[in-house]
């Protein structure tokens, strides 16, 4: 695949945020037992969006007669469509909360949750910014933290040195699931944050409200970074552990897959409907998307799980093993340590 093709997909979230993207394409090496009619609905997350939609398109190549659908509503639109029946699979950038699973329980939804990738949130400031190349966890939790709406606004609020100028800040909404795992890494509660900053479900309104604002400063997924690194400046974050000796690190595949870029590397999911995989095609899909797909999660600027790890997920929906791993204090264990239940 080519940059162009990293192009088409990221850019085309500007185009369809909130909106399913139809697909036309495929059915299942001609084996998936779909017929023209059939559809594959998949929705939420615009952060999983990119590697969703890149397999969505091969898979439907690989496969004519299968239509695949991918929606951006934002991990906790996904969910709430998923738990109405809506949808057969649910994008998501952090595990489903538990609110969540209630409403699947109530409305007779189970699913499945599977691992898909890693990603690492990145922190950006625009170009025109001279004066922030590194923060520490506790800068940006005095950023964003609810105590600092309508009393961190400028700059050197945070920072004596930086200018006496406005702090404007720009981050997803509160449907999004990068919004919760950054409040909960950052602030220390998931959800909690000022109110007063510009936000948006769709990532590419973000990088256009940094890429134009000089006093600006947000965050999202890597990929759209890496997608816009000549309009964009990436922040290098100080965590305080030197015991790796590079001091401030920036997100980047390698610092994500060996876990240095903290606290702001996560796992991404897709919570699929067991029922749905009654249907061959949505079976195939899935089954294509743990396969296939890995050379698709690093064509888009994410970083694939290891090779064992993608066999335990790909062993988790052979076996429909339906329910979360998360819940038990363990949400900082490895994912090796949860596919494998040890972390319960």
């Amino acid at each position: 695949m080519t940059q162009g093709y990293r192009r088409r997909v990221l850019g085309a979230i500007a185009l369809s945020a909130g909106v399913a993207l139809a697909v036309l394409g495929c059915g299942g090496g001609g084996d998936t037992g779909s017929t023209s009619s059939a559809v594959i609905t998949v929705d939420g997350s615009s952060t999983v969006f990119p590697i969703a939609e890149a397999v969505a398109e091969e898979f439907q190549l690989a496969n004519p007669g299968t239509r695949v659908t991918v929606g951006v509503s934002g991990t906790g639109g996904g969910f709430k469509k998923f738990c109405a029946g809506e949808i057969d699979i649910s994008d998501a950038s952090r595990p489903i909360k538990q609110v969540e699973i209630d409403a699947c329980a109530a409305a007779g939804i189970e699913f499945i949750e599977l691992p898909v990738a890693y990603d690492g949130i990145a922190v950006v400031t625009n170009l025109a910014n001279d004066w922030v190349d590194t923060l520490t966890p506790a800068d940006l939790k005095r950023m964003w933290e609810p105590s600092a709406q309508g009393t961190i606004t400028r700059w050197n609020q945070v920072k004596t040195a930086w200018p006496d100028q406005e702090l404007h800040l720009f981050g997803p909404g509160i449907d999004s699931g990068t919004f919760d795992y950054f409040t909960a890494a950052i602030v220390g509660e998931e959800s909690a944050s000022r109110g007063d900053f510009t936000s948006s479900e769709d990532d590419n309104v973000i990088v256009q409200g940094v890429a134009t604002d000089e006093l600006a400063l947000g965050f999202f997924g890597y990929a759209y970074y890496e997608e816009n690194r000549d309009r964009l400046r990436l922040v290098s974050i100080d965590d305080g552990d030197d015991s790796n000796g590079a001091g401030p690190i920036a997100p980047s595949p390698d610092t994500v897959r060996n876990g240095t870029y903290q606290p702001l590397s996560r796992p991404v999911y897709i919570y699929v409907n067991p029922t749905a995989l009654d249907r061959p095609d949505v079976a195939g899909f899935a089954s294509y998307f743990l396969n296939e797909g890995a050379a698709l999660v690093r064509e888009v600027g994410y970083v694939p799980l290891t090779d064992d790890e993608y066999a335990l997920v790909q062993r988790r929906l052979e076996e429909r093993v339906t329910g979360t791993m998360y819940g038990h204090g363990n949400e900082l264990a490895s994912l090796g340590t949860l596919l494998t239940g040890a972390g319960h």
